[in-house]
């Protein structure tokens, strides 16, 4: 059954209410209506009203809201994301860090435009993605947004949606609770309206002594009486003359409560009369209100919960955990020394250290790095002379170049291939972050050498080369192979995304602490023998903590075109920056384009992932030609377009341009599971591909 419509206020009612409103300076309080999501869509719950009918419609102000930090809006960055506002801004009014944690329940201050809309409403507009099956408005209003925008307002604001039928990816407008002051407020001084969220214990007077503003203010600006009762999850809006400050949102002492009545005894029960009088206002805490939070706020919690896959990497390739121990070291080497200083253990670093257990989760403990911790994690590696690799690679000859004008050149170390790296200066992240990762879809690091300030690093050899090579026909890398070879086929492709989503999501979730790549794109994809993808060039990766929010960094580097919209402008480091290169990486399996490349039509510098957000709008409901039309010509149709299709969902959903509606890693990679194992049984003769394609094998 289709959801209620909403009828809206009749002109002429919002009319009268709206001069009504200007009369009095005042906004209508909620009173506790925004629970009933079908049942009531006064103005009150859709938004604070404004004249937007008149001659001169009232300008858009600087208005503030207020949010209390909760996982996993927990910093000034990721409230900000969900609120659309400025970090920068959020954090200075707020008087923290960008992205540091702030206590639950911290208040937050967010600066935001508050306008009048055609519909005669003042708001904010937010976007939110849903994220798991069971979110509602109802949730998404009074939990995730805390009560800053209403279950009412949300269904009226996004009518092409079936409200009793969400579903992950749905895209909503977040219309937010804001107004600007009246003119009878403005004509008194007052250039701000902060929306203020009640919860338990709140009460007008304790609200205005906060903000050093009048009690009766408040009262006013809200349509309320000295006897009325406000309620959790409204918001309330405060009249300041000037902004607010950080030091507003520390908890000031209560008023000393009122002298205690002298006792009663059988005394009935009043039969009537509002009982308003010289009365403090109360927050209303209602059974029904109470009980709905509550539940919700177990549900979600127990959505957003997750059981993060365990597998054991014991026996795959790589170097293994530290001998002679049952805990693996977890060594996090500063960005300052070289490998002398290394290898002698005067190295000053830290390390985490996880402890093997009998239950589900791993405790671990930031301590200070010793000299044996360095010289162990050194020991697991060979230490090469230089003479030996410079035979190993024919005195480096240009022939052994594994690219033109790279610094890595293929090696034999007896017998066996190996890459040898060059690097110049400081490598002791990179070592340090490969030492302690073992998984087959991350080069490995075998041994290394110092020589005159420079750094060799023996490496696992691809013997394939980069994935660039083959997407966008280069063919430098392997001059024995012939060039009509390079060309990856469909499931070719779908084992390259699937072993790159394998290793971010190890890097991401069990490494201790977690690691973020930083620099994942096409070059920095090798494949070996058999065509399987390793993750290389660990030069930029950094461990960010899970309790951390994120890292900010000022150095901001990287492929042009894999970069995402927060570490271009704010440098914000946390795993969703790799999410968003691994879903440009997708875009580039699927297309065969760059991840910037010229416009045959325009002849102008394009970004692929803005590319496929306009040839791919909507990738569930897209047509099969625009399917076909986006992918890469040289694989002649030989696709299944239903796989080609989730594919491309799932790689606009990694590049979009918030973080946090971007999935993790670990949903990745179970996506793209189920469509590796469906793409292993499919039958191009199924589908009516053309009959001259060479589809690889499993």
């Amino acid at each position: 059954m289709a959801p209620p419509r909403h009828a809206g206020l009749p002109a002429a009612a919002l009319a009268l209410l709206l001069l009504a409103g200007a009369a009095r300076a005042q906004q209508e309080y909620e009173a506790n209506k925004q629970n009933n999501c079908y049942g009531t869509d006064g103005s009150s719950v859709l938004g604070y009203v404004c004249n937007a009918t008149g001659s001169a419609p009232p300008p858009p102000c600087d208005a503030y809201l207020i949010y209390r930090s909760a996982p996993p809006y927990s910093s000034a960055v990721t409230v900000s994301y969900l609120l659309n506002a400025t970090p920068s801004a959020v954090a200075a009014a707020t008087g923290a860090t960008t992205v540091s944690p702030l206590a639950t329940s911290s208040l937050v201050l967010a600066p935001v435009p508050c306008a009048c809309t055609p519909g005669g409403l003042y708001q904010h507009n937010a976007s939110y993605t849903i994220q798991g099956p069971a979110e509602t408005y109802f949730i998404i209003a009074n939990i995730t947004y805390q009560g800053l925008t209403t279950c009412q307002a949300l269904i009226a604001q996004n009518p092409t949606l079936d409200s009793r039928h969400l579903g992950p990816g749905d895209n909503l407008t977040v219309p937010v609770r804001c107004a600007c002051p009246s003119r009878a407020q403005a004509a008194r001084g007052v250039k701000h309206l902060v929306s203020y969220l009640v919860m338990w214990g709140d009460n007008p007077s304790a609200i205005a002594a906060r903000f050093r503003v009048a009690t009766q203010d408040v009262l006013d600006a809200n349509g309320l009486a000295s006897g009325d009762i406000i309620y959790p999850f409204t918001t309330i809006l405060v009249p300041m003359k000037t902004p607010p400050t950080p030091d507003m949102l520390v908890a000031s002492p209560a008023p000393p409560p009122p002298a205690p009545a002298p006792p009663q005894q059988n005394v009935p029960a009043p039969s009537g009369g509002s009982g308003k009088s010289g009365k403090w206002i109360g927050v209303g805490v209602g059974v029904g209100c109470g009980a709905l939070a509550i539940a919700a706020i177990s549900g979600l919690i127990c959505i957003r919960a997750r059981n993060k896959r365990r597998r054991s990497v014991d026996g795959e390739s790589g170097v293994g955990p530290l001998p002679g121990t049952r805990t693996k070291a977890g060594v996090d080497f500063s960005s300052s020394a070289e490998y002398g200083a290394l290898a002698s253990g005067k190295q000053t670093t830290t390390t985490t250290t996880t402890t093997t257990t009998s239950s589900s989760s791993l405790s671990s403990v930031m301590r200070p790095l010793s000299a044996s911790d360095v010289r162990g994690a050194v020991e697991a590696l060979t230490v090469y002379k230089y003479s030996e690799l410079e035979k190993a690679t024919a005195g480096f000859a240009e022939s052994r170049r594994a690219a033109p004008g790279a610094a890595v050149y293929r090696a034999v170390i007896n017998g066996d291939a190996a890459a040898v790296k060059r690097v110049a200066g400081d490598v002791a992240g990179e070592v340090g972050i490969l030492t302690r990762v073992n998984h087959s879809s991350l080069v490995r690091l075998a041994g290394l050498c110092a020589h005159r300030g420079d750094t060799y690093l023996v490496l696992e050899y691809a013997e394939n080369g980069a994935l660039a090579d083959w997407l966008h026909h280069h063919h430098h890398h392997n001059t024995n192979t012939n060039a009509s070879n390079h060309l990856l086929r469909w499931r070719q492709r779908v084992q390259v995304a699937f072993d790159v989503a394998d290793g971010l999501a190890y890097l991401h979730h069990y490494v201790t602490p977690p690691c973020v790549h930083k620099s994942l794109d096409s070059t920095h994809v090798l494949l070996d023998a058999g065509m399987r993808a390793k993750l290389s060039s660990f030069g930029l990766a950094r461990a960010v903590p899970e309790d951390a929010g994120g890292q900010l960094t000022r150095h901001v580097v990287g492929a042009h075109g894999y970069l995402a919209p927060e570490y271009l402008e704010h440098g914000l480091v946390t795993p969703k920056l790799d999410v968003f290169a691994f879903g440009v990486l997708l875009l580039e399996l699927l297309s065969g384009k760059e991840a910037t490349f010229l416009d045959g039509d325009t002849r102008e510098e394009r970004l692929l992932w803005e590319y496929a957000e306009e040839a791919l709008p909507k990738a569930e409901g897209v047509a099969r030609g625009e399917v076909r039309a986006f992918m890469d010509p040289r694989m002649e149709g030989d696709y299944p377009v239903d796989l080609a299709l989730a594919v491309a969902a799932l790689a606009l959903r990694c590049v979009a341009r918030e973080p946090r509606a971007r999935p993790d890693m670990d949903e990745v990679f179970v996506s793209l599971s189920a469509v590796y194992n469906s793409t292993l049984d499919w039958d191009p003769s199924d589908y009516g591909t053309t009959t001259g394609s060479s589809i690889a094998g499993r």
